[in-house]
């Protein structure tokens, strides 16, 4: 998705929740959502979208693993207002795909049921099935929500071709020591007028906020849900950012530019040498290999302040809605589709789909479980001779178990706007960066009391 279109798509959900309040009567997810192995009659999914032969492939697979359900797809995106106009008619569909992000904010306005026993009843062990990570992103009140797939972590693609222009090594690009990566930003930066032509390093100040507050000790939403903007170690993270803009033109210039990007296209950022590297997620590293030969890419992890490397948790999940009517297939469907077998037919597919394609690279699957991501690596993820996009594919691989969790909050929405609320206003000059971590605590805060309150 493009990051303009995550922005909008985000603007769409926090519009809604104060409507989704409105339409549970039930305070809280239900406490007692009882599921059978009995997978039969019609399956309603909702949000399976645009799906290639990863996903077609998956669907095939747990279609004749349920021969006695018959499965009916609305292959629309997921919409949060369509969602609420659903709930509020009555009008639900059995299993509905969306970001893991919403998923606490649906589960505690009691929409969405909680699946501990639908993983049981099928003998999976959420904790040993996904990486931790990812479980603690749809884990509320100690209960399990949503089924999960794909997780997408970022790190830093590289351009070498202006990183060697400039004298800058990959051990320059090192998030872990400020001084060293800023030093090498100022070497890669370049100007036209009063306006950046190539900027050193893209910290997606905007789409990656997060990833920079949590690499350096501070937090976002604690254990219990509430949210904790104000930590004051969230300063360092927004403080780095604004040394990263200001010396590139300050941040209004470089999101401006940014902005600009031919993101998807023949005239990306990469080709055009726009930057020298950027913070992306494992999804970028595909866009690029059609352009293998007009790009000059690696990687490094993102790294914490004590150096090692880190990453955070993004990526789809299956919920099923309170007024499913039947949930028992939905749950079938959902941990078909995410299965080891479903997602080695997945990489199956993906690797005939490769071996067709002139020139076409595979960069592996990122599934959400440790054991399917090994597999699919180990069998189809082979050297490319591109040592660059050997490197980055290979980067992706390494930080994925080290990712951790934003936290899952029944305001998670709220709390992430507020939090780029406060992210812009600090580095346009706005606010100190304490001033505007404390402002965006005070409305994260009230967003999370209200929605507790709705929950009794």
């Amino acid at each position: 998705m493009n990051k303009r279109h995550t922005a909008l798509a985000t603007l769409a959900i926090t519009a809604s929740v104060a409507l989704l309040a409105g339409c549970s009567s039930s305070g809280g997810g239900s406490s007692n959502a009882d599921f059978s192995k009995d997978a039969k009659g019609q399956l309603n999914a909702w949000g399976f979208d645009n799906a290639d032969e990863v996903g077609t492939s998956r669907l095939d697979y747990a279609k004749k693993q349920l021969s006695d359900v018959q499965i009916k797809i609305d292959q629309t995106p997921f919409d949060a207002q369509k969602f609420t106009t659903r709930v509020a008619g009555g009008n639900v569909p059995d299993v509905v795909q969306m970001d893991r992000q919403f998923v606490a904010t649906y589960a505690a306005q009691g929409l969405i049921m909680p699946l501990d026993q639908c993983y049981s009843v099928h003998d999976v062990d959420p904790k040993s099935a996904y990486y931790q990570s990812v479980v603690d992103d749809i884990t509320l009140g100690g209960k399990i929500y949503a089924v999960p797939q794909f997780y997408q972590p970022p790190a830093i693609i590289t351009n070498e071709r202006v990183m060697k222009a400039a004298g800058v090594t990959d051990a320059d690009i090192d998030t872990s020591k400020p001084e060293t990566l800023i030093a090498a930003i100022k070497k890669m930066y370049k100007a036209s007028g009063d306006n950046p032509s190539t900027l050193g390093f893209d910290p997606q100040a905007s789409g990656q906020a997060g990833l920079w507050l949590l690499a350096y000790g501070g937090q976002i939403i604690d254990k219990d849900g509430k949210p904790t903007l104000d930590d004051s170690k969230n300063e360092k993270g927004l403080e780095v950012l604004k040394q990263i803009a200001d010396a590139q033109g300050g941040y209004a210039k470089m999101k401006s530019f940014t902005d600009s990007f031919d993101f998807f296209g023949e005239n990306n950022q990469y080709v055009k040498d726009q930057v020298g590297a950027e913070v992306n997620a494992q999804w970028y590293v595909n866009v690029l290999t059609p352009f293998v030969d007009k790009v000059d890419i690696g990687a490094v992890p993102f790294k914490d302040s004590s150096g090692q490397p880190f990453t955070v948790a993004s990526g789809t999940s299956f919920v099923i809605p309170t007024g499913a009517k039947n949930k028992d297939a939905a749950c079938a469907w959902a941990l078909d589709l995410t299965s080891k077998d479903a997602w080695m037919a997945a990489g199956a597919a993906r690797a005939k789909t490769i071996s067709s394609t002139p020139g076409a690279i595979n960069t592996g699957l990122f599934t959400g479980s440790p054991e399917a991501d090994k597999a699919i690596r180990d069998q189809y993820v082979k050297p490319s001779g591109n040592a660059g996009f050997d490197k980055a594919i290979s980067t992706y691989y390494d930080v994925v178990g080290s990712g951790k969790s934003f936290g899952a909050s029944p305001a998670g929405q709220q709390i992430q706007t507020e939090l780029q609320n406060a992210i812009q206003s600090y580095l346009l000059g706005n606010k100190s960066a304490s001033k505007a971590l404390q402002d965006a605590q005070t409305a994260a805060q009230k967003a999370y009391d209200q929605a507790a309150k709705s929950k009794k």
